[in-house]
């Protein structure tokens, strides 16, 4: 079983930075491609920030040159820096894995509980 966790969300004013964390924990055989998504009320889900095993990148157009996704493979942890808040980066954010869990077995899909981050004005 496979769980994870992110951490590091709260209220913040616009212009102010937050690091977000999700870390991976149970039993990995490897972690694939990692991403953080966030989704605001009344909203649809939307990809945040991207990143691939060998460390490859992709952000939505509305935070590039703010965020920045990172991880660190030797703690299954992927990591989101967001700089430069908006009041419209209020959302619920998410961790996503894409993790084989046992050699034998196929990449399955996970998600965290959701962090929420608050940006005021």
């Amino acid at each position: 079983q496979v769980q994870l966790v992110e951490s590091g969300g709260g209220l913040v004013q616009a212009g102010g930075s937050l690091r977000l964390s999700c870390a991976a924990s149970g039993i990995i055989f490897s972690i694939n491609d990692m991403g953080w998504y966030r989704q605001a009320p009344g909203k649809q889900r939307e990809l945040v920030a991207a990143i691939t095993s060998g460390g490859s990148t992709n952000y939505a157009d509305s935070v590039k040159g703010r965020f920045t996704i990172s991880r660190d493979n030797a703690k299954n942890t992927v990591y989101l820096q967001m700089n430069s808040l908006k009041p419209e980066d209020t959302a619920v954010y998410y961790c996503n894995a894409k993790i084989w869990t046992t050699r034998w077995e196929g990449i399955n899909d996970y998600w965290g509980e959701g962090t929420l981050v608050t940006v005021s004005s």
